[in-house]
């Protein structure tokens, strides 16, 4: 990176990079934990993920909105220095940073489902849902600004993980049609050829 141009990956495709796991590891485990009747019972097991469910979807949609409100307020306009980040970096370097931390929350999810059956699946299936209605919530923010936001990598965890942490002192923006992912870290689609 020349004349002090900085790295950046986009906020929206870290909020969504652990959506999918989450939400696929949750199913399997919650899919797994309905053949095990569990201490309580299956019916009291998935009525108690279902609300787990909805609870993890509420909060981890609504967590830290006005920390992002902040920073995307204050984005400065990225140099042309700066280099951007493709989407698929982004997602392997949260999932490569996370991979641990998804694997013993799965097997937990696994084990518990001997006491409460599904009940920790749909948890992790609600947070991953979660992260996707947050990431569309960027998204809708980056559509009315007409800008897309940008954290610098160098400001991630290690895990690469936490695009609105305490170490992140402001995001900076790009037009709508810049990177590889369109507002909400979706892959962005291609134009059909004529």
């Amino acid at each position: 990176m020349a004349r002090g141009g900085q790295g950046l990956a986009r906020v929206a495709v870290v909020v969504r990079a652990g959506a999918a796991p989450l939400w696929w590891l949750g199913v399997l485990a919650a899919g797994t934990g309905v053949l095990v009747p569990g201490l309580t019972g299956r019916r009291i097991g998935v009525l108690a993920g279902a609300a787990l469910f909805i609870v993890a979807t509420a909060v981890v949609a609504s967590v830290r909105r006005k920390r992002y409100t902040a920073l995307a307020g204050s984005a400065a306009r990225a140099s042309k220095y700066d280099v951007l980040q493709d989407r698929s970096v982004t997602v392997r370097n949260w999932r490569r940073g996370h991979r641990w931390w998804l694997l013993l929350a799965f097997l937990a999810a696994l084990g518990s489902a001997f006491a409460v059956p599904a009940a920790a699946g749909l948890l992790m299936a609600g947070c991953g849902v979660g992260l996707w209605l947050k990431s569309a919530w960027i998204g809708r923010r980056e559509q009315a600004g007409d800008a897309l936001l940008w954290v610098r990598v160098d400001w991630l965890d290690r895990g690469a993980g936490r695009p609105a942490g305490k170490v992140v002192k402001a995001y900076r923006s790009t037009g709508i049609a810049a990177g590889d992912a369109a507002p909400g870290g979706a892959r962005r689609k291609t134009a059909a050829l004529v």
